[in-house]
This record gives structure tokens, C-alpha cells and sequence, in this order.
């Protein structure tokens, strides 16, 4: 904890002010310029940095950085197409190189699809996001009193505004006793994993569909991913490997469109999901981090700080971030996606300044 708030108050004293703007704006649907690589194949067109104009011995700089803190797979993409496919180091149990093969851990980068998933039941008519969360998970799974736990909707898990009580001891806990009452739903925003775990709960049961299953036939299946999710204690981890990560990175910047299949055609749901979702953390979309806004909560610190997610990175960055540096983001304005998977290189929760001072090397390659 303490590296974590160090590392935030030197951010502070570097971004003392908002360097953006926190207007939502939303992306009408237009013709794609992107590539798309075939489903079930290992084919992926692929373009150079030099012929991008991009700053070849600045790359070299980026990805000794990226292995000297514990990356295992770097991935660019611009355009859908691969410029920079990078793996260093040996997979997660240290017995084989890490390669394009190689599956690891999303962490909370996979909430990120948790939210695609939500957007596509509530599109088919199986939930909806405002409805009270028991109306999914049945009375009674929080202490809360009914009048309290009714206040409570998808929407709330799905923007870390639940109310719940999060000085707990286990953040975790998904069971009732776990889940108790401090304000109202819509009162706080901290970053409280588990109302978001119980989030797999309420699409299993408002589609009567496993999760796994429901991953794959509404996602997977149709942009050639092939992950899976794993539970573990009270959680449940997506796994894949960065080449699945990249292409779910590459469909949530082509607005939940791959190619000519629609996965997710809600755009208003879409504009919603990667926009400010509540004005008490102007930098969270529905389970999506937003740069480029006035101020933010970072996680596991309940107070506001008035600076944004990454100074150096392009302001409209949306970035799905986790445990140990798990990053899947992409940036609308330079049609690029930026993967990393990896060990941590700090000690902090979700590494923010690493991930910072990544985007200060990228802006001096491609920019």
C-alpha cells in the first residue's frame, strides 16, 4: 500500500491539474478501415515500424524497459495489423518460453470483458442494467436490509458504486455476511471486486447459460478468441494468450464490431461503457478505465485525485487494467491497440506509474 500511494503522490506533484477534458462524446458507427486476422488461424497481416515512420532505436529503448520489468508479451497493434510482437521471459510456471502459444492471466483486465458480456445479455433482452442485482442473484445476497439491497443495480456492480462496506477483510468475499452495508447505492465509488465477481452470476442466471459457454458463443467464437475462465477462491480469471487478447482489443475498438459480425450493435450501450459513468470518478466507464478526465480514484484509495490516469498517454486512451500490469487498451484517435502480460514490476496494485512511463517511451516512437 504504501508503494501504491507514493507512486500516486509523485503522479500527483507531475499532473497537478487535468491535461484533458472531460466531456463525454459519443462514436457514431462508420465503415472500418481496420484488417481483421481469420478466425482459427495463425495468419496476421503484419506492418513495420519503419513503415509507419515510427522511431526504431526509441522501440529498441521501450521494449529493453518492458523486459527488464518482467513483461512476458508485448503487443501494438495499428490499423488491426501487427507492428510490435514481443515475448521475453518463461511462462507462468518458469518451465517453458513464453510465446504466441503461451496463456496467461487477464486479472481485473478481464472485467473489461465481463462488460462487453453484460452489454450483449442486455441487448438481448435477458437483463437489463437497471434493474435491481436481486432480481439476478435473488434476495438476500448482501446483509444489507431489503430496502437498501433493492437500491442496489447491475449498473451499480458494473461502475463500482454498490454502497457496500469495503473496510473489510476480505475484498473478495462475495458471500452475504461479506457484503454489508456503509452508504447508499450511487453514494461512493471504490473499487470493490467483489460485487463486480458476482457480475458472472447475474449473466449465467439472466441467461441460463454457463459462463464459459456464454463467452464463447457471444464472444469467442466470433473473433477467433480462445480463453477461458477460471475460478479462483471468490474470483473468476480469464485466461488466454495475448494474440486473444489483442483481437478482443481490436473488436472493442472497432466499437463492438468485428469485421462485418456485429458482437455488441448496442452503441448506446458501447458510448456508455468507454465514457465517464458517474460524476464521482470521472475516469471509469462501465469496468473500463478512461483517460484524458479532470480527476480520478485510483484503486484500493477511496479519495479523488485531481490529475488522470496516464499524463503521457493520448487522451482518449481506454484502457482495461490488472493486477501486476495485465493491460489490454486501445486509442480511437491513432486506431492503435497496446497489450501487455507480465509479472509485476512494482509492488503497487495496478501499476500505474509503469504504466505511465510505458506511454511516455510509446509517444516518443510514434509520435
Amino acid at each position: 500500500m504504501k508503494t501504491l500511494i507514493s507512486a500516486l503522490t509523485l503522479l500527483m506533484v507531475l499532473t497537478s491539474c487535468s491535461n484533458g477534458d472531460n466531456e463525454n462524446i459519443d462514436i457514431p458507427p462508420q465503415e472500418s478501415s481496420n484488417y481483421f486476422p481469420p478466425l482459427n488461424s495463425d495468419e496476421w497481416e503484419s506492418i513495420s515500424p519503419m513503415e509507419l515512420g515510427w522511431d526504431a532505436a526509441k522501440l529498441d529503448e521501450l521494449l529493453n524497459y518492458l523486459e527488464t520489468n518482467h513483461t512476458r508479451a508485448f503487443i501494438i497493434l495499428k490499423d488491426g495489423k501487427l507492428v510490435v510482437e514481443e515475448y521475453f521471459g518463461n511462462n507462468i510456471l518458469g518451465t517453458a518460453a513464453f510465446n504466441k502459444n503461451s496463456q496467461w492471466y487477464w486479472a481485473s483486465a478481464g472485467k473489461t470483458l465481463t462488460a462487453t458480456l453484460v452489454g450483449i445479455a442486455q441487448e438481448e433482452g435477458m437483463l437489463s442494467i437497471e434493474d435491481p442485482s436481486s432480481v439476478y442473484l435473488g434476495e438476500g445476497w448482501t446483509s444489507l436490509a431489503p430496502e437498501k439491497e433493492q437500491l442496489i443495480t447491475v449498473k451499480n456492480q458494473l461502475t463500482m458504486t454498490t454502497g457496500l462496506e469495503y473496510e473489510v477483510s476480505q475484498l473478495d468475499c462475495t458471500l452475504p455476511a461479506c457484503l454489508t452495508y456503509r452508504l447508499d447505492a450511487g453514494q461512493q465509488w471504490f473499487y470493490h471486486n467483489a460485487p463486480y465477481s458476482l457480475l458472472r452470476r447475474v449473466v449465467e442466471n439472466a441467461t441460463d447459460t454457463d459462463y464459459n459457454e456464454y463467452t464463447d458463443l457471444k464472444v469467442e467464437s466470433k473473433i477467433g478468441m480462445n480463453g477461458q475462465w477460471i475460478a479462483q477462491d471468490y474470483n473468476t480469471i480469464y485466461w488466454s494468450t495475448a494474440r486473444d487478447m489483442a483481437r478482443f482489443g481490436l473488436l472493442l475498438l472497432n466499437k463492438g464490431k468485428w469485421d462485418e459480425t456485429a458482437v455488441l450493435s448496442d452503441l448506446e450501450y458501447y458510448n456508455q461503457m468507454v465514457n465517464t459513468s458517474q460524476t464521482l470518478n470521472p475516469s471509469y466507464g462501465y469496468l473500463w478505465w478512461l483517460n484524458g478526465k479532470e480527476s480520478i480514484i485510483f484503486p484500493s484509495i477511496p479519495n479523488s485525485f485531481n490529475t488522470s490516469l496516464s499524463e503521457n498517454a493520448p487522451q482518449d486512451l481506454v484502457a482495461g487494467m490488472g493486477k501486476n500490469g495485465q493491460f489490454v487498451e486501445f486509442v480511437p484517435s491513432k486506431n492503435l491497440v497496446v497489450i501487455r502480460m507480465g509479472e509485476a514490476p512494482d509492488g503497487s496494485l495496478v501499476p500505474i506509474t509503469f504504466h505511465d512511463e510505458v506511454w511516455e517511451k510509446l509517444d516518443l516512437i510514434i509520435n
